[in-house]
């Protein structure tokens, strides 16, 4: 059972070379996950400030206990579970592993306390790291899937405690700073590029994962797709572009919108993308993880919704990109180290440069796909089958990856997805035209 990874890769008995890389592995993603926890108190790290949000304390339990339930209570028969009430408090959907506490009241667990915690996931660490070392070959070789899905699985979740923390902050009066910028600004900050068109011929194209490395079971099965010839924009949206939409009137015409957008826009008051203030003054602000700032007009525009992604591309006289377009145009391009500095853990302006810039590493890029499954996706057995594919309706598919995505983590056929309302995650837009 391939649980979450590419169906396509053999299963290879794992060396000492095998082990040695696994273990560094999963010894650097959770020790990542400790560094974001870091800067914040236990107070931080307990509150919830919507129910699409979790408490840090929670993503460190819930990542914690994802590997004890799915890794060592499955191969590790002598492992001796930390605290059996956690697998209560600590699922977050996965109805194969039991009953849970309600995702909105995760900010009323004041209990297991924060160090309590830090004792949980120090317990199941060493019990993951003797499993990785000291498991039979064909133990391990069953199991290894498993620990790589966790990993990517406890990356997922390293970007939602930025994207968590930051809306938690902006809702405090005192609207304190995650991190402080780092000075001087980083290279690339002194202004956007010219936008410019890059055409794509279309054709019949492979979409989805091609076999090799990790992916996850919804960019399975490799299929091809037909696209017309069409145009993709050269670097994300700006701020200061998105600001002309704005002020032209942007959130008061619903001649922009989708009716859901609009309906959207008049009921929960929306007149700039989240996070911005004094739109109509002359010098807007925005909130970010390193506290308010004024707005720069050359960073990619981010915390939108599809709606308001839609809306502004109507208006400018282009439109969004297919998912699929965006990954057949993303495999003609180099794939980049893309930026992660936790030190400013916000987009920053593109630079110059050939070909198709910012696809990694900035903003997630809304695209105008629904979230479906591919043609011959089959959910997996077992309680991983609910990773992904019980979620494939009413959402909308986003590509590429933010500056909150951790390294190692993005590629060309990763499909992230939110609904269409989605704001609180660092989200864009590029704009398509076709040809």
């Amino acid at each position: 059972m391939n649980l979450g990874m590419n169906l396509e890769e053999p299963a290879v008995t794992p060396g000492t070379a095998t082990r040695s890389a696994l273990r560094r592995q999963f010894d650097a993603v959770r020790a990542l996950s400790s560094q974001l926890a870091a800067a914040l108190s236990p107070e931080d790290q307990c509150v919830q400030s919507m129910p699409d949000a979790s408490p840090v304390k929670w993503h460190v339990a819930h990542t914690t206990w994802f590997f004890e339930a799915v890794v060592l209570k499955a191969h590790a028969p002598a492992y001796r579970v930390f605290d059996p009430r956690y697998a209560f408090l600590f699922n977050s959907y996965y109805e194969a592993l039991g009953p849970r506490h309600p995702r909105p009241q995760r900010g009323m667990l004041t209990r297991p306390s924060h160090d309590e915690v830090r004792r949980y996931r120090d317990h199941v660490d060493a019990s993951v790291a003797a499993f990785i070392e000291g498991a039979d070959a064909p133990t391990l070789a069953r199991a290894q899937p498993l620990v790589t899905l966790g990993l990517h699985h406890e990356q997922q979740h390293q970007e939602l405690m930025l994207t968590d923390v930051k809306h938690l902050f902006s809702r405090n009066p005192l609207q304190p700073a995650y991190v402080q910028a780092v000075s001087p600004p980083l290279p690339g900050a002194a202004g956007a590029p010219p936008l410019r068109w890059l055409d794509f011929p279309g054709g019949v194209v492979q979409a989805g994962h091609a076999g090799t490395g990790f992916a996850f079971d919804n960019e399975t099965p490799r299929h091809e797709v037909l696209l017309r010839p069409y145009r993709l924009a050269s670097r994300p949206v700006t701020c200061g572009e998105y600001l002309e939409f704005i002020r032209d009137g942007g959130y008061r015409r619903p001649e922009w919108w989708l009716s859901d957008g609009w309906f959207a826009v008049q009921a929960e008051g929306w007149q700039a993308p989240l996070y911005w203030g004094d739109v109509d003054s002359g010098e807007p602000t925005v909130f970010t993880l390193m506290g308010p700032r004024p707005l720069d007009a050359a960073e990619p525009v981010c915390h939108l919704s599809l709606y308001e992604a839609a809306a502004y591309a109507q208006w400018v006289g282009a439109r969004l990109p297919t998912e699929f377009e965006w990954e057949a145009a993303a495999a003609t391009q180099p794939l980049r180290t893309h930026r992660y500095e936790p030190r400013h853990p916000h987009p920053v302006a593109a630079r110059e440069g050939e070909g198709l810039q910012q696809l990694y590493g900035e903003v997630w890029e809304w695209t105008r796909s629904s979230y479906d499954p591919y043609p011959g996706f089959r959910p997996l057995s077992g309680a991983v089958g609910e990773y992904n594919g019980k979620f494939m309706v009413g959402q909308v598919v986003l590509r590429g990856g933010s500056c909150a995505s951790p390294p190692g983590h993005l590629r060309a056929t990763y499909r992230n997805f939110f609904p269409p309302a989605a704001r609180w995650q660092f989200s864009g837009l590029r704009l398509a035209r076709d040809a």
